[in-house]
């Protein structure tokens, strides 16, 4: 007659009280991995929601009909937010250029590579920053299933240690190595699938976002090239059909 496991090998706290050292320092690394990604899930959910809702209000008040120096003078010298200082450095290169006198064609293509470049590079830094902590999340969501395989191994190998040791198999004698090394695979799994959801969806989010940087800034410098009279592109040469012969 097989004999009942105790009610105790579902209880965690006595399933971690119980385990191998070893299988102790799976449980608790997966634990504070868990903790840390969802420490990052949550400062990139609310830093993702509040960029997005200021980025709006900047944007409605683009739209509004207001002179760009106006909303760049509002904005102050030193925004936080990657959209105004766009705009803040924009108008700041264009005013520099203004105040040396009068913009010729070849003065207004150097002000307009000058500022794409400028702007270029502010977009590669918040693109970098906005992404900061994604690492966190891709290292756990990747390593947590294969750590708590560890502990699911060690366990089983304790489970077959306790039957060399008792001579039987009753269940008696494998379910508390049993139980431990699912509980590790289980907190493996905890760990793993919520980091594997965020990195994805906040992934997802980072690149929308830097094709609205992107955006703006191709609307900035179209705006700045009216202003310079510069076109915002090189024109293509005209064709020359002095060569061609039919027509």
């Amino acid at each position: 007659m097989t004999v009942p496991a105790e009610a105790s090998l579902l209880n965690p706290v006595e399933l971690f009280m119980a385990a191998d050292w070893v299988v102790k320092a799976v449980m608790v690394g997966l634990a504070l991995a868990s903790l840390w990604s969802w420490a990052v899930i949550l400062d990139k959910a609310f830093r993702f929601s509040g960029m997005n809702r200021r980025a709006d209000q900047f944007e409605d008040v683009i739209h509004s009909g207001r002179p760009l120096e106006d909303v760049a003078a509002q904005a102050g010298p030193n925004p936080t937010d990657p959209l105004p200082r766009m705009l803040v450095l924009a108008v700041t290169d264009w005013r520099d250029a203004r105040a040396k006198g009068q913009l010729g064609e070849v003065q207004g293509q150097m002000l307009m590579a000058r500022i794409d470049r400028a702007l270029d590079s502010l977009i590669a830094r918040e693109g970098q920053r906005i992404e900061n902590g994604l690492g966190v999340l891709s290292v756990v969501a990747t390593a947590s299933p294969f750590i708590g395989l560890f502990g699911t191994v060690w366990g089983i190998m304790n489970a077959f240690s306790a039957i060399a040791s008792a001579g039987n198999t009753n269940l008696t004698t494998v379910a508390p190595a049993i139980a431990e090394a699912l509980f590790a695979t289980a907190i493996g799994l905890a760990a793993a699938i919520p980091a594997y959801i965020a990195y994805n969806k906040f992934s997802i989010d980072a690149g929308k976002f830097t094709g609205r940087m992107e955006a703006f800034a191709d609307d900035l410098q179209a705006a700045v090239a009216r202003r310079v009279g510069a076109p915002s592109a090189p024109p293509a040469p005209a064709p020359d059909y002095s060569d061609r012969r039919g027509l």
